[in-house]
């Protein structure tokens, strides 16, 4: 701020603010000498205290992680299970994901502010790196503009926090269809990037529902980096296929009434006459603007951001009491979430917008508990 454009009245008024005391007597000069000193050794005071919190973080766990695009912070909640990995820095821009994610108690607050405004600097160093960043660019059900999209210039922040901090793992999640945009050049470009830096690459597009028993039909890519060699070629995505669980085990046992739809809902009659099977048959349905496509694999259909944005994009079922949609919770769940995962007091559009945005916390967990399996073999 320029204080030199403000009264004397007003800076006093700061000076106030700061605790700063005899300041009544001082010229403007002055008082913007004093405003500034203080300024300067409370940031001090920040940055110190800062890097206490990290030490004492990475005390308590032999690793540490950095969480980026963190939004539930599924990555960390994860990580956080194999109990050998701290999170010393999160970071999202939005109002919600702050609030889910300082509700859970992961150590430390989330850092609301767009990545690219966040100086590298000031992103501490970490074993290892997580970022399920912007799909948007790249997904099927969008424009497809990939590095035309200012969003996905996010990646290119993503190589510049790596050469900074250096970390020795890198754990990156998108939509399948990164894979094949634009002839495959898009996911080239990223692969050759990230080798440019020293890393050692494997990547693997996985279901959530054929490697956790979670019903949902959700197809991501996961990117893992090593910078040792040896590392990378130890690691495999070689996790085996398993039974499903029964969607009704993912459901609440007495929802909202609010979830049900009736005579004035303006699908009702459509719903009527075309979800009619009961999900304790395993039958899920999703009305698709002008119709309704039932589910028939028993799974979920993939849940997105942009259930909040609207009802035809939640998932439907018929249960003993009517017609309904899933709850925020459900779909939390159905993210590999656990029941004691605790939502904020948000708007129900912003749950499902968190939900559909958030990786599979099964899948993460099975990539982390293999990395962190490795990282003890190679420390003994």
């Amino acid at each position: 701020m320029d204080y030199t454009k403000l009264s004397k009245q007003e800076l006093l008024k700061k000076c106030a603010e700061l605790e700063i005391s005899f300041s009544k007597s001082k010229n403007k000069t002055q008082l913007i000498e004093l405003i500034k000193e203080k300024e300067s050794s409370h940031l001090i005071e920040q940055k110190i205290e800062k890097e206490r919190e990290e030490n004492e973080l990475s005390k308590k766990n032999k690793y540490t992680m950095i969480d980026l695009f963190c939004g539930t912070g599924a990555f960390s909640h994860a990580f956080h299970m194999t109990e050998k990995v701290s999170t010393i820095f999160a970071n999202d821009m939005i109002d919600s994901s702050e609030a889910i994610f300082n509700l859970n108690n992961f150590g430390i607050k989330l850092t609301k502010k767009n990545l690219s405004d966040i100086p590298d600097s000031e992103i501490p160093n970490a074993t290892i790196l997580t970022g399920g960043f912007p799909c948007q660019p790249f997904s099927i059900a969008g424009m497809q503009k990939g590095f035309n999209d200012e969003r996905s210039n996010v990646f290119w922040k993503i190589l510049s926090i790596l050469e900074k901090t250096q970390p020795e793992i890198i754990i990156l999640e998108n939509v399948k269809n990164l894979q094949s945009h634009d002839d495959g050049n898009t996911f080239k470009i990223i692969i050759e990037n990230l080798q440019k830096l020293n890393y050692n690459i494997k990547h693997e597009i996985f279901n959530t529902s054929k490697i956790s028993g979670v019903p949902q039909n959700r197809e991501r890519i996961y990117i893992v980096g090593f910078k040792d060699p040896i590392l990378c070629e130890n690691f495999s995505f070689d996790f085996p296929e398993v039974d499903l669980l029964p969607i009704f085990d993912f459901l609440e046992i007495n929802p909202s009434n609010k979830y049900y739809y009736n005579e004035e809902s303006a699908i009702y009659e459509k719903l009527k006459s075309d979800v009619i099977k009961n999900i304790n048959t395993n039958t899920i349905y999703q009305y698709r603007r002008y119709y309704v496509r039932e589910n028939k694999n028993s799974v979920c259909p993939t849940l997105t951001a942009n259930m909040g944005t609207g009802g035809h994009n939640v998932p439907i079922i018929l249960d003993d009491k009517g017609i309904r949609k899933l709850t925020p919770r459900e779909c939390f769940n159905l993210q590999g979430f656990p029941t004691d995962y605790i939502l904020p007091n948000i708007s129900d559009s912003k749950l499902y917008s968190l939900a559909g945005n958030a990786v599979s916390v099964p899948v993460v967990k099975l990539i982390a508990n293999k990395i962190i399996n490795l990282l003890e073999t190679m420390d003994e």
